[in-house]
């Protein structure tokens, strides 16, 4: 992917933020997840029902990483399995490390390949993955609608 289509679509998510703001948190499962090393807090709202991600929020402050890869996540995971989410993930961590990694699965969230080469903002785009890991988990002690 091109660095100017990275950067365009990580202004694009920044800008006009996929599903930030919730109105209505009933049956959505919170998680946060804040990086002590700057601003980014972000809480997610996953509503889960028959093992599908049926919906998902976020709020919270965050740099424009975070806040795009949040963005762009969540525009991935609605529509997916639990399993689905989780191989997603998978993916995704692959390619944070540098390891072998499905690019057509990731989509847009190819625009992070490179972050490898700013090790201080690998916990910026990772950080709306590890909250979706933590709604996961939740979502597993508590019963689905």
């Amino acid at each position: 992917m091109d660095t100017n289509l990275k950067r365009e679509i990580i202004v694009d998510n920044v800008e006009n933020p996929f599903h930030r703001g919730i109105k209505d948190k009933e049956n959505f499962i919170k998680a946060n997840t804040h990086n002590e090393s700057c601003i980014d807090n972000i809480d997610l709202y996953v509503k889960i029902k028959d093992n599908k991600i049926i919906d998902a929020y976020f709020e919270g402050e965050a740099c424009a990483i975070t806040t795009s890869a949040t963005s762009i996540m969540l525009k991935k995971i609605i529509g997916l399995t639990k399993e689905e989410a989780r191989s997603l993930m998978k993916e995704y961590y692959q390619m944070i490390e540098e390891e072998a990694y499905n690019s057509d699965k990731l989509g847009e969230l190819n625009v992070y390949s490179d972050i490898s080469k700013q090790p201080s903002r690998k916990k910026c785009a990772t950080l709306p993955f590890q909250t979706l890991e933590k709604t996961l988990k939740i979502s597993e002690i508590e019963i689905d609608d």
